[in-house]
């Protein structure tokens, strides 16, 4: 059987993370690309389609026209919610781009459509699909950590503010780099602690450098003027079993302590960190011991090991779940919850009052 995909949003994240993979896994084919700019579509066809693939600018004659099984979202925020569930409604399985919506509200609608149809639906979290954090959730679901108390969630960049798209939009997007990169840290986090119930949530945004011209910047200076979203944003989050969640995000901040969509976990047995490479530290026999794992096998002259893609894992991962009727690797549920966090640090940076959830 041959599963037939349809893409909506043919722009960066779209043709450089979602197609690419997907033209890789076998079993599959993408006959329909759908963007307001239709020269996206056409080029995206032309790369990753099949010879009579259909290209769209209205995501809803690409639902009624084109028989497909499955839809990636590939948008702006504000859309996922809305694309998704019109997916879904018209029969086809949705992995969306993370984060899973822009409220809170808007998430919820798309877990209960996926439970009303019966359609599968994941968020593209594929930080969870590197080596590093393969081996650590494995060695977390062993034990060898004990019970996680404490975590970090790091998603820190000195100067990296994506000036392209509605990055810098706070109608589109949500928000800043809390929402576009403090995600992928907090699903990692949540993900290895196996803890989906926060209590309460305290936090504050920052926009203390957006206001600068002429800054240093990964991809060139920010224009201030259309710099409406924060540029730090830090949020600690009490569990309802008392663990706590530090969680710092950043796209421009004076530090060189920069690491991104890592986590730091401490438990009652041994604590682990992405610091520099995986590291596990413990102590043994009355004795402290630091544990460098080593995941490049390596060892080999002109041979450096098998590469190892997450976004091809991801892709893998997600068509298994469809073809073998399992849960994908990231459940609706889990991604809701992140997205519920997230927004509780926003209202809390708003009000300057915690925000408590599950009540």
């Amino acid at each position: 059987m041959t599963l037939k995909i349809g893409i909506i949003g043919c722009g960066g994240i779209g043709t450089k993370k979602h197609l690419p993979a997907l033209a890789q896994v076998e079993g599959v084919e993408i006959v329909a690309f759908c963007d307001l700019i239709i020269e996206r579509a056409i080029e995206a066809k032309e790369q990753f389609g099949t010879q009579d693939a259909q290209v769209y600018v209205d995501y809803r004659e690409m639902l009624a026209e084109v028989e497909l099984d499955i839809v990636h979202v590939c948008t702006p925020n504000d859309t996922h919610a809305e694309l998704s569930i019109a997916a879904m409604e018209a029969d086809n399985h949705v992995m969306c781009e993370k984060p899973m919506a822009k409220t809170a509200e808007e998430a919820r609608a798309m877990v209960e459509v996926s439970k009303r149809t019966g359609k599968k639906l994941t968020i593209g979290y594929q930080n969870r699909f590197r080596q590093d954090s393969q081996f650590l959730h494995t060695a977390v679901s062993n034990g060898d950590l004990g019970n996680i108390y404490f975590a970090k969630a790091h998603a820190i960049r000195r100067r990296a503010v994506p000036t392209w798209g509605v990055f810098l939009d706070a109608d589109a997007q949500g928000g800043g780099p809390l929402i576009d990169i403090g995600t992928h840290a907090l699903d990692l986090t949540l993900w290895m602690m196996n803890n989906y119930k926060p209590k309460y949530v305290v936090g504050n945004t920052y926009r203390e450098l957006g206001e600068n011209r002429n800054s240093a910047n990964a991809w060139g200076p920010w224009d201030p003027e259309k710099f409406t979203v924060e540029d730090s944003a830090f949020g600690f989050v009490v569990m309802e079993n008392g663990a706590t969640i530090f969680l710092e995000s950043s796209w421009a901040l004076n530090t060189l302590d920069v690491k991104e969509a890592k986590t730091t976990l401490m438990g009652s047995k041994a604590g682990a960190d992405m610091d520099n490479g995986l590291r596990i530290n413990g102590e043994e026999y009355g004795t402290l011991f630091d544990k460098q794992i080593v995941l490049d096998p390596g060892g080999v002259d002109f041979f450096d090991g098998s590469a190892y893609d997450p976004e091809l894992l991801e892709a893998q991962s997600w068509i298994d779940a469809i073809v073998n009727d399992t849960d994908p690797v990231v459940k609706p549920e889990e991604a809701l919850v992140v997205t519920e966090i997230l927004e509780a640090i926003y209202q809390s940076a708003e009000t300057g009052k915690p925000v408590y959830l599950g009540q």
